[in-house]
């Protein structure tokens, strides 16, 4: 009695079904005492406020295929999950509720709105774990974390504490990257920029006492100038090295500056000479720093001007400068105004245009913590992959400025430094003192600030592990093995781990980084939900399944920098599942339900055929690249060369040549078909299982039917062992052997479909490249012919050609398929002539087409490049329709 099994995998109701499966067995804790080599990935930490997009299917299926890659490979393999509190990102969501009811966070007050914060974590912050389920993400979710949790919060703490005692965190004026909207200070790496067509405004600054003398400057914002203290000119400028030291006359306010030299001026920009407002520019800070010049602030918090801006004040930044610029033109201070393209630095959350800006924060010293961070990657310790993002990585590293680490927000990690009205001592504490350390008394106010999100993340492979207590985890998962994730974050998070992790376990936190590529829509745009260029991918995991989804986005994996998504590849994926599913229903029907599996034959035995030697050595082969394509990150390889395996060479070639012998009457050979049959699947569940879980688990558990009682056969597959590359099966000759008969059939059958010629046997001749190609095809005929439905007439290196015949060139010679009788000569002619001049018309059109300079330069480069394409398919064709009328005379 076969054993039963559905007609077809249905992902929708098996995949919740085997998830379950594997929690309800605690299959994804790790054991820090099991003695095993760890293998430990820290997931990305995405937002409370995310839900799953393309990006994070790809990367989370990315670790999920290395944690049980390491898993079944005997590892003790740990994938650490948890969610970020996303300071900025959280408290705009909440904040935008608020307004919905017509209510601010002010109103609410910092306790209250907190509360709110929390409540809405609560609710919403876990979505995106439910998700990553769906996609078959095998993490730890005993150990889940987040950003703000007790543990992780006292983290944070000691990080600061220990950071300030040592020197490497102060308070200090600078400039930061403001952003007006957000209210709060951007790090450098969390400003967008964008380029935006604006102007270069060329004005005149008079000498003081000399009007008829003046200086012009150049500019693309006039409305700071309202906060000029200066204006800079290169030493080493002989047109203006007479006028250092002279002062000039700030138009519309009157105020007198003067004119300094500084080096960092640029003789080719402009005019060569540039205003100084420190407190608006982070270069003219430096200058006037060097120049011993004051720093006036002229606009408040919200970008809007403040007294200091005199007649300007109460104007948006945006409207001053409008103003400005015509009070300039009236008073005849604008010499000219040129077009002129500007960077525009954005906030990355809001994409409000940001404003360099004076402000007292909290900083980190860079240089102490950078130097050691890069020396970990010139060593080798730290690598990437692929190799080149090293470079940006160590580029960054080595011209970073001091970071800045304090937020006016209220979301997030509060600042743990208390100011004492009464005496202004500053007390920086672990824990919440209750009095200053100094005159003893209680009138203690914490730092209004919370820390950069980037702050607390930066922990994150040690903090989530238990420190700063020396756990039982952390001693035994630190460090971890490999990062995966984006390169839109190697300077916000990816160095920033490392430096903490040198710095506080004296150990880098990881020794591989692996940098995805960034997924794009098919014509090459980033993927947004708002701009409506995004895809969802659970619509693609309810409408294909998780399996399916995580293939096509894995195959399409290679070393380019982006990848544009093809919905082809997450079909093919499915395909490939049900193909998986069909051949294991086909062995599945020569089974008995526990009358156990058939014992492999060794290495040499003759019971095995040229066809097992062939596939358990291909096999061999597979197991082999997949690991090493794995192991190397090469994960499109990976899943394109399972793919050919499995779908050519088991199920189209070995299952379908096994089938005559499981018919026949030879027991003996059946039975050996069975075994190589059983091992090949089996070996391949085990190789797919990290690309395409579910599947490969629901094929593990049918197959176990077969088993005996007491089988110690692993009941999940994420028990099972990782196959071993055989070097006893290694077959050089049998491949040999077989890869010729293949492109025998393979010619064949090119032929049979190109006259339509379906499952009518046809008469061929093959001309082979040697003598020893004949030898073989003479030898194993019975396989091509009955492969191929054809009956072969002629075998050898002397083959002629005959008369009516179409051919097909293979890798050891020509095979003549004989039309005689099978094809109208004259009406096959006559329908290659029209499609030929059809296609020849069509190729006309779009060769008019891409030569027009009209459509090159109003199209866009992707639609360009698709009908570049299509002509280069229509070339192909016409070249095949020209060469197959040759053939048959015409």
């Amino acid at each position: 009695m076969p054993i039963p099994i559905d007609t077809r995998f249905e992902p929708k109701s098996a995949e919740p079904r085997l998830y379950a499966f594997w929690e309800e067995r605690d299959l994804f804790r790790a054991n820090p005492k099991s003695g095993k080599r760890p293998f430990v990935i820290a997931l990305p930490p995405p937002n409370v406020t995310g839900s799953l997009h393309m990006g994070h299917a790809l990367n989370d299926s990315i670790q999920d295929c290395l944690i049980r890659f390491h898993r079944l490979r005997g590892f003790e393999a740990l994938w650490i999950p948890g969610t970020d509190h996303a300071g900025i990102a959280t408290q705009n969501v909440v904040e935008k509720e608020l307004r919905k009811e017509k209510k601010n966070r002010f109103e609410l007050g910092r306790e209250k709105f907190l509360e709110r914060v929390w409540a809405w974590k609560e609710q919403y912050g876990n979505t995106i774990v439910g998700q990553m389920k769906r996609l078959g993400c095998s993490c730890d979710w005993s150990r889940l974390r987040f950003t703000m949790d007790e543990g992780y919060s006292r983290a944070v703490r000691e990080v600061f504490v220990r950071w300030y005692e040592a020197g490497l965190v102060y308070k200090g004026k600078r400039i930061v990257n403001w952003c007006p909207r957000c209210l709060t200070a951007l790090s450098d790496i969390e400003v967008e920029h964008r380029t935006d067509a604006s102007h270069l405004w060329h004005i005149r600054y008079p000498i003081e006492g000399d009007p008829s003398k003046s200086i012009t400057v150049a500019t693309t914002r006039p409305e700071t100038m309202l906060g000029d203290t200066g204006v800079a000119v290169h030493p080493d400028d002989a047109r203006y090295r007479s006028l250092v030291g002279k002062n000039v006359v700030l138009p519309l306010l009157g105020r007198r500056i003067p004119i300094v030299a500084d080096t960092i001026v640029d003789r080719e920009f402009g005019t060569g000479a540039v205003k100084v407002t420190p407190a608006h520019d982070a270069n003219d800070y430096d200058i006037a720093q060097r120049a011993k010049l004051p720093a006036l602030v002229v606009m408040d918090e919200k970008g809007v001007m403040n007294d200091e801006a005199g007649p300007f004040r109460g104007l948006e930044r945006f409207a001053a400068r409008q103003a400005v610029v015509k009070a300039l033109e009236e008073q005849g201070f604008l010499v000219k105004t040129d077009d002129y393209a500007v960077s525009v630095g954005t906030c990355y959350r809001c994409q409000t245009v940001i404003e360099p800006y004076l402000s007292e924060q909290w900083f980190v010293k860079m240089k102490p913590l950078s130097e050691p961070t890069a020396a970990a990657t010139r060593d080798g310790r730290v690598r990437f992959f692929p190799e080149r993002w090293a470079k940006v990585y160590l580029d960054w590293l080595d011209n970073t400025r001091d970071w800045c680490i304090s937020r006016q927000i209220w979301w997030g990690h509060r600042v743990p430094v208390w100011n004492c009205a009464a005496c202004s001592e500053r007390i920086v504490s672990r824990t919440t003192p209750t009095q200053c350390t100094k005159c003893g008394k209680s009138e203690l106010v914490q730092e209004e600030h919370v820390l950069d999100t980037w702050f607390s993340s930066a922990l994150w492979p040690f903090a989530t592990l238990g420190w700063p207590d020396d756990t039982e985890d952390l001693r035994a998962f630190y460090p971890t093995s490999t990062l995966t994730t984006d390169r839109g974050i190697i300077y916000l998070w990816v160095a920033r781990m490392v430096m903490t992790g040198l710095h506080f376990m004296r150990h880098e936190p990881y020794a591989h980084v692996v940098i995805h590529p960034t997924v794009q829509n098919a014509q090459g745009q980033r993927m947004s939900k708002s701009l409506g260029t995004g895809i969802d991918p659970l619509d693609l995991i309810e409408k294909h399944g998780a399996d399916a989804t995580r293939f096509g986005l894995l195959a399409q994996v290679t070393g380019a920098q982006d990848i544009r998504f093809q919905n082809e590849r997450i079909e093919m994926g499915q395909r490939f599942a049900t193909k998986l599913w069909n051949a294991t229903r086909f062995l599945l029907d020569k089974l008995e339900p526990g009358a156990g599996l058939p014992a492999l034959p060794k290495p040499g035995d003759p019971r095995l055929k040229l066809e097992d030697r062939w596939i358990l050595s291909r096999l061999t082969s597979s197991v082999r690249d997949t690991t090493r394509l794995i192991e190397g990150y090469e994960f499109g390889p990976a899943a394109n060369g399972l793919y050919d395996f499995v779908w050519s060479d088991f199920c189209d070639w070995y299952i379908e040549l096994s089938k005559g012998r499981l018919a026949g009457t030879d027991a003996a050979s059946a039975e050996t078909a069975k075994a190589v049959l059983v091992h090949v699947l089996d070996a391949s569940l085990r190789l797919l299982h990290p690309i395409m879980p579910f599947v490969t688990e629901a094929l593990w558990q049918e197959l176990r039917k077969a088993e005996r009682a007491g089988s110690p056969r692993a009941e999940s597959l994420l028990g099972a062992k990782w196959p071993e590359a055989d070097a006893a099966r290694e077959d050089g000759e049998a491949t040999r052997v077989l890869s010729l008969l293949i492109e025998t059939v393979r010619g064949i059958r090119e032929v049979k479909a190109r006259y339509n010629l379906g499952r009518s046997k046809v008469r061929a001749r093959v001309r082979t490249n040697d003598v020893d190609g004949a030898r073989i095809l003479r030898d194993h005929a019975t396989i091509v012919e009955s492969t191929a439905g054809a009956t072969l007439e002629e075998i050898g290196p002397d083959v002629a050609k005959p008369p009516f015949k179409a051919t097909s060139v293979t890798a050891g010679g020509e095979v003549y398929v004989l039309l005689e009788g099978l094809v109208d000569r004259e009406k096959e002619l006559a329908r290659m002539r029209a499609q030929l001049e059809k296609s020849k018309g069509f190729l006309a059109t779009v060769r008019a087409k891409i030569d027009s300079p009209t459509f090159r330069a109003k199209a866009d480069p992707e639609i360009v490049a698709r009908e570049e394409d299509r002509a280069r398919d229509l070339g192909d064709q016409i070249r095949a329709l020209e060469e197959a009328i040759r053939e048959l005379g015409g």
